[in-house]
């Protein structure tokens, strides 16, 4: 079978800046003639790197939709791109921007300029890890055997995430970021401050509103206090007395220690040695937290390791579609095939280690990584599972399911979970014992996943034996 090469597009839509990455996908089955098709991507190119632009908005609440698509077609004309030659892609809306009044219209309105594409309103947690893997955590975490975190220091939020290898451990979300407080270049005149920082200066009683005149040392009591929570936000330092009060979701649970750290976002191109003489360059505190954060107690406390991507951590550059087919041992009930673009949500080999308690409540905390502004769409939960499992281990896995998943199963979404080894039937099994009857469910082995993916399942094959899966996996640019 000949190579293939596609192009594909990752546009992120952040807080602060909207960006886009063009990339050329070298497509290679590595499978014999004989067998089922087993496409991977071979080579990965970066072909286009776009302008970073201030995300358009026609007001706080919302975001200008045509803006952000004239601004796409701009890029697709630089790259002497036609739209028509993209064949995948991903769209990712984070940060402040997921909350926005039309989110939803944005994707829609920026259909036709991403070929086969996933579109991800990302919350904050499910943010931090995309953000986390761009950055290369899990990867520096895989090669140095030991736990890593990334912080993502955005426009409005610091997205958090530790890493155990590839496993996900734990994720938060602050909002703390580069933009919280707007300035402009010319007059060093205030022109916006968010809600949370403006409850800071009247706590802090700091003679500061829109409209006031300022220097690094007048919004130096802010930074100070901005700089403590992220500290604490990985152990470091006492509670400051505002850390609750900064968080966007949850903290991290800091049951375990964090020996080294990577940074990725727009302030991390700001972690600077001295100041510029141009501090309010960017219109915002951005340079002013960045310098503040390289002189924080995280650096002398932490090894610090260069991240992969900063200011585009966050840009996907493609759901690229890895071919396969589930295990011949499965689980289903008929009726709910296909389904498409369904997030993966792969629980870490020490939750499943746990028992049925322990294991429910992993599952039902990391389901609401997915969550955004309070709604809740399905997502695939996946599993390492166990090469040898005892009868108590498939029932322990199937009782941790089904009350784990219980806000899904009170949403009637289908059930769908995914094991690498193979242990699928049984487990189906067990959990058609647990769940109500005839309630929609899908039990499958043999395919690989991690956090971030997303997965396409087809109609049964093979006499219903088999299952063709499709892995989008985000390629970060």
């Amino acid at each position: 079978m000949k190579d293939d090469t596609i192009l594909s597009v990752g546009i992120d839509l952040g807080t602060s800046t909207t960006q886009l990455v063009l990339s050329r996908l070298t497509i290679k089955n590595f499978a014999s003639a004989f067998s089922v098709p087993r496409i991977n991507i071979s080579k990965k190119e970066v072909i286009y790197k776009s302008d970073i632009i201030f995300t358009p908005l026609l007001n706080q609440q919302t975001i200008d939709a045509e803006a952000i698509k004239r601004f796409v077609a701009e890029q697709y004309d630089k790259a002497h791109i036609d739209k028509q030659n993209i064949q995948m892609g991903a769209v990712i809306i984070t940060g402040e921007t997921a909350r926005k009044d039309n989110a939803n219209l944005v994707t829609e309105a920026l259909s036709g300029y991403a070929g086969d594409f996933v579109v991800a309103t990302a919350g904050p947690d499910l943010e931090s890890i995309i953000a986390g893997k761009g950055a290369g955590t899990n990867v520096a975490s895989k090669e140095s055997r030991h736990h890593t975190a990334n912080i993502d220091v955005g426009g409005g939020t610091s997205n958090l995430v530790v890493f155990d290898g590839d496993d996900v451990l734990d994720t938060a979300c602050f909002d703390i970021g580069g933009r919280l407080i707007k300035i402009d270049r010319n007059t060093q005149k205030i022109t916006y401050i968010s809600p949370k920082v403006i409850k800071l200066i009247a706590a802090l009683d700091l003679p500061i509103s829109e409209g006031t005149k300022v220097t690094p040392s007048t919004l130096k009591p802010i930074i100070q206090v901005l700089v403590h929570v992220l500290e604490n936000s990985v152990g470091i330092g006492e509670r400051n007395p505002y850390y609750d009060m900064f968080i966007t979701n949850h903290g991290l649970r800091l049951d375990y220690k964090i020996p080294a750290l990577t940074f990725s976002g727009g302030v991390a191109d700001c972690l600077q040695e001295e100041l510029p003489t141009d501090i309010f360059r960017y219109g915002d505190i951005g340079l002013l937290l960045g310098n503040a954060l390289r002189h924080s107690a995280i650096f002398t406390q932490k090894k610090i390791i260069h991240s992969l991507e900063t200011i585009r951590a966050t840009v996907v550059g493609a759901g690229s579609h890895t071919t396969d087919v589930s295990g011949s041992t499965i689980s289903y009930t008929t009726g709910i095939l296909p389904i498409r673009n369904l997030p993966i949500l792969k629980m870490a080999r020490q939750d499943e280690n746990r028992d049925v308690n322990n294991l429910a409540t992993s599952i039902a905390e990391k389901i609401n990584w997915y969550r955004v502004q309070n709604e809740l769409n399905n997502v695939v939960l996946a599993f390492n599972g166990l090469k040898n499992p005892h009868y108590s281990d498939i029932q322990r896995y199937a009782a941790g399911i089904v009350d784990g998943a219980a806000v899904l199963i009170n949403k009637h979404e289908p059930l769908i979970i995914l094991v690498h080894e193979d242990m699928a039937k049984a487990l189906g099994h067990s959990l058609f014992a647990r769940l109500p009857q005839h309630y929609p469910f899908i039990c499958i082995d043999s395919v690989k996943v991690e956090n971030g993916d997303y997965i396409d399942l087809g109609e049964p094959i093979a006499e219903g034996s088999v299952l063709p899966v499709i892995v989008k996996t985000l390629i970060f640019g």
